[in-house]
């Protein structure tokens, strides 16, 4: 079987053992039998912005620029940054900025970074950023003032309706996440989140990263 160098680890070996167990005769395990292999992946910190935001901090007329794809489709780090400027004039330069842009600004932080920066950020969903904090954003054309948008994003999984037929959840259900590995760790609130258009993968902060000690083959699995 040819298999593609490009495609992230657990999708390889999720493949592997298809065709392994196959080849034996062998009934899948079921965190091995859903219908595709589940991504993990860490979340550093950036911000999604609006177009009208892009052209404030970069110049009229600038538009992203894709530097790296990411998981879902579509989506990419730009190769713009940007420089945040938080409560007591405290910064974090070089901010990746996400891409597509968005009809919304908002920044994702760690707690260790919001902690750093002296923000008193809550736990939200993406895109639910009324009544949180604003902050300032440095470009090389200007300066972008947010009223609101800092967030600490909560852990999710993108799932494609396949994928929730499968664990039997619907969208903004609850799942519960087993890390295995060195450091084991249950993450009790993986909140789901269905799209046509979204491949099964769970996004979880760099605290929460480290604090599993999560690495490329770490196996982890989703339970309901």
């Amino acid at each position: 079987m040819a298999i593609n160098s490009n495609l992230p680890r657990a999708v390889v070996e999720h493949l592997v053992r298809e065709q392994v167990y196959g080849e034996m005769g062998l009934a899948l395990p079921a965190s091995a039998a859903a219908p595709n292999a589940l991504v993990v992946n860490v979340s550093a910190r950036h911000c999604h912005l609006s177009p009208a935001a892009v052209e404030q901090l970069f110049g009229p007329g600038h538009t992203l620029t894709p530097m790296k794809h990411l998981y879902q489709s579509g989506a990419f780090a730009a190769k713009e940054t940007v420089t945040l400027v938080g409560p007591r004039s405290r910064v974090i330069s070089n901010l990746r900025i996400l891409g597509p842009c968005r009809d919304f600004n908002q920044v994702e932080l760690a707690y260790t970074d919001a902690i750093a920066l002296g923000f008193d950020i809550p736990l939200r969903l993406s895109g639910d950023i009324a009544g949180t904090p604003g902050c300032m954003l440095m470009g090389p054309n200007g300066f972008f003032e947010m009223q609101e948008g800092v967030i600490r994003a909560e852990p999710h999984v993108h799932m494609h309706p396949d994928d929730a037929a499968y664990y039997g959840v619907q969208h903004k259900d609850v799942m519960k996440m087993k890390v295995h590995g060195e450091c084991p760790v249950t993450f009790d609130n993986i909140v789901v989140r269905i799209d046509e258009s979204f491949s099964l993968e769970v996004h979880i902060d760099t605290d929460e990263g480290n604090a599993c000690g999560l690495k490329p083959d770490t196996f982890c699995e989703l339970i309901k």
